[in-house]
């Protein structure tokens, strides 16, 4: 039988080395359309708030992880595709890859690992894409997702944050639910901090910034995405009912917010609950509004003291405004719906039973 190895040693298998600086910043397709001022916030913390460099060219395209994943993309054109993304961090002479999705995380860590068992596949992809581009590359040395590039920092955010995740009425931490995106720690679990199980890139965080976290019995089930299970309208159903099983397995335990590295896990974290709502006039907090959705670009921007509306908040379906009260954030409720010009936009009419949301 073979001898198992003790924990500081399969503890060690989940530690990862993140790049401390000069970063290609790889953006997401989708983030940038369900929460567009994110990845322009992990941007401004680590230029200005942390001094480091990161560079991004206009060029980035998608990785086609979506449709790879729905079987609609070829593996080849894929690896062809991201070892094109390869080519424009190698002209900017760069070799630390920053990746603002998940399933680019995870999708970048299945082509490096094939290429490494298959040497000859890395040079047929090679060929093809000098062959359609006339582009050449060289593997990146390190690749993180940018949630681990806050993990990494999130002490030095911590001590020039101007809030803490602690409710300002009672003095105690906030709890808090984190959600980690399946791509980052279940397809390869030595390539996210903490394994599958005990991913600590979220934790790490919350707790840094003063909060606790919250622990329940579908902690690491799927938020619902499932790109089959929502990309096919019929089999939209199944979505849902996986992301209210979290909400049910949640809610004895009164978490403040949630917080998730995904894409897709903020979005349907945020808008199932509103359909949820108007469907079964049901919501999981204690006074009806919801349990507000984060990004961590979001949470780091918050204690940062960060104007909510300059982060997005607004976008939320599920109202920010009962997080931001409780730990006594400065912010301004009437600018919630203006322009950058300061001109007053249409406020979307309220839901019939999640409150907050629209409220000014």
């Amino acid at each position: 039988m073979e001898e198992k190895k003790p924990k500081s040693t399969q503890w060690a298998l989940y530690q990862k080395e993140i790049a401390d600086n000069n970063y290609f910043y790889g953006r997401s397709c989708i983030r940038q359309n369900f929460y567009p001022a994110s990845e322009k916030t992990f941007l401004k913390i680590l230029r200005e708030e942390l001094g480091k460099t990161v560079l991004e060219d206009p060029n980035h395209t998608t990785c086609t992880g979506i449709g790879y994943h729905s079987d609609v993309v070829p593996f080849d054109t894929t690896q062809t595709v991201v070892a094109r993304q390869f080519s424009l961090m190698t002209g900017m002479g760069l070799k630390n890859m920053a990746l603002s999705c998940i399933t680019s995380f995870g999708l970048y860590t299945e082509i490096l690992e094939t290429w490494h068992h298959f040497p000859e596949q890395l040079e047929k992809i090679r060929e093809m894409l000098y062959k359609a581009t006339k582009r050449e590359f060289e593997l990146p040395e390190n690749i993180a997702h940018a949630s681990d590039v806050i993990y990494k920092f999130r002490n030095e955010i911590a001590q020039k944050a101007k809030y803490k995740l602690v409710n300002k009425e009672t003095g105690k931490p906030l709890r808090v639910v984190e959600h980690i995106g399946c791509h980052y720690s279940k397809m390869f679990p030595t390539s996210g901090v903490g394994g599958a199980e005990f991913p600590q890139v979220l934790t790490g965080m919350v707790e840094a910034f003063g909060g606790e976290i919250v622990d329940y019995p579908e902690r690491r089930h799927c938020c619902g995405f499932g790109f089959r299970n929502y990309l096919v309208l019929a089999n939209r159903a199944y979505s849902i009912s996986n992301t209210k099983k979290k909400f049910e397995s949640m809610e004895p335990f009164k978490p403040d917010f949630i917080i998730t590295n995904c894409p897709g896990c903020p979005m349907f974290l945020d808008r199932w609950q509103y359909a949820i709502a108007e469907m079964d006039g049901k919501t999981y907090d204690t006074q009806g509004k919801g349990i507000p959705v984060l990004t961590y670009e979001e949470l780091a921007g918050m204690v940062l003291g960060y104007n909510p509306w300059d982060l997005g908040m607004q976008m939320h379906q599920v109202g920010v405004e009962s997080l931001l009260d409780k730990i006594g954030m400065e912010y301004k409720p009437e600018d919630k719906y203006k322009d950058i010009h300061g001109n007053q936009l249409p406020v979307p009419e309220c839901p019939s039973s999640l409150r907050g949301r629209f409220e000014i």
